[in-house]
């Protein structure tokens, strides 16, 4: 690779993971972001006392990119702010998919209207790039552009079809527009890209069912900076306790963990960390056989994943869940899906089931609650998979992928 890399990038992803990393391999260009906790007025904001600040304002002004040099950032704070009222005001799908084109679509012209700064090459998002990836591409660089989750049509076809099965949880499906503008976007983005990042084979299988070029698809699995805690050889004498960590809802999985949950009993006990909208007979009948703790500040996170004795995400889509490798790092056998993205091979560090299939998932459970043995090896398994998914190792995955990439259009090496 030669030359240095600008990173466009709206919020906080990853803990700014990528600008991080090329920052300390002293390949960061520029970094362009919608709001920064360290430049203009949210940088002012956070001198004040952190009592009297809204919730919303402290998350916004705690996006700080540690170790990106606050001289290679830019930020569009009014954009950023005017994008956080429009998502307070979001009430359906259809409006979160209106405002990911509308905020991709802006934030990726202000970036192109800034230039490059001289970089050899550019790293954005999909649905956030195509405006800034033609300019970058008039300008000889060449392009990479990471594909966080499976492509939009194949999201939206698999939420309508859980939506038909489940309209309790969501109401029946409704053709949405903005998705179609989306996924137009998307693929206008892995025609211009040189390099497109997945982050799991079923992302990369998806975008190549979709039409994207199967020779430019890269698999870069994530990695996450979990501390690693000791667990005890035993666990907590009663019933087996599970931990599903995410928004409650259909793309999660979730209508099939409450169908295990109430097969399962009280052979286990389930929690469910994350935010729901569930209508409140729904919640009603998930709190008879699971426990719904809602969002958990992330600092208490911890607490959860030493409480449980085996994670599981069922998800139907995904790009690649770091809360998997967080359970990993806690050393938890894994039950999940292969929509989930994950790194967790069936057998070793947990099991991998069909999707939407709640008997599959008890039958896992049980396998593990029935064998203290292969738990405790899972578990093993679990802790060395996660030292070979750091963030260091992200990051050496990472640079080797872009190491083929150099300027003149976006040629390869």
């Amino acid at each position: 690779m030669t030359g240095t890399i600008v990173v466009s990038q709206l919020g906080a992803r990853m803990h700014y993971a990528v600008p991080r990393i090329l920052a300390q391999e002293g390949q960061l260009g520029h970094f362009f972001t919608d709001i920064c906790g360290t430049k203009s007025w949210p940088a002012l904001i956070r001198t004040l006392p952190p009592s009297v600040l809204p919730a919303a304002l402290k998350r916004l002004t705690g996006r700080v990119p540690n170790g990106v040099p606050p001289a290679l950032i830019t930020d569009f704070p009014l954009f950023g702010v005017r994008s956080a009222i429009r998502r307070l005001r979001i009430g359906n799908a259809l409006e979160e998919t209106s405002h990911a084109v509308w905020a991709g679509r802006h934030f990726s012209q202000l970036v192109a209207g800034r230039g490059f700064h001289g970089a050899a090459g550019l790293y954005a998002y999909s649905g956030d790039a195509l405006e800034q990836m033609r300019a970058a591409k008039r300008q000889g660089m060449w392009t990479a552009v990471e594909q966080m989750i499976a492509p939009r049509t194949v999201v939206e076809a698999i939420m309508a079809e859980e939506m038909r099965r489940f309209p309790e949880w969501a109401g029946p499906p409704a053709r949405n527009p903005f998705a179609d503008i989306f996924a137009a976007r998307e693929r206008a983005e892995w025609a211009l890209a040189d390099c497109i990042l997945c982050p799991s084979g079923f992302v990369r299988d998806h975008v190549v069912a979709e039409g994207g070029p199967a020779d430019r698809c890269v698999v870069v699995p994530y990695g996450v900076d979990a501390r690693e805690r000791p667990r005890a050889a035993g666990r907590a004498a009663g019933p087996l306790r599970v931990l599903v960590v995410g928004e409650v809802g259909l793309r999660k999985g979730s209508p099939y963990v409450l169908q295990a949950a109430e097969r399962l009993g009280t052979a286990v006990e389930i929690r469910m960390a994350g935010p729901d909208r569930l209508p409140p007979s729904l919640r009603r009948r998930m709190g008879r056989a699971i426990e719904l703790r809602g969002i958990v500040p992330r600092q208490q996170m911890a607490a959860e994943y030493d409480w449980a004795d085996v994670f599981l995400l069922p998800s139907l889509c995904e790009g690649s869940a770091t809360v998997v490798y967080e359970a990993l790092a806690a050393g938890l056998p894994v039950v999940t899906t292969y929509a989930t993205g994950s790194v967790v091979r069936d057998g070793v560090e947990g099991f991998i089931v069909p999707e939407r299939d709640p008997q599959a998932i008890v039958e896992a459970i049980r396998a593990l609650a029935d064998n203290a043995e292969r738990r405790i090896a899972m578990s093993a398994n679990a802790r060395h998979a996660a030292r070979e998914h750091t963030v260091d190792k992200y990051g050496g995955r990472l640079i080797e992928a872009l190491s083929r990439l150099r300027p003149d259009r976006g040629q390869t090496q």
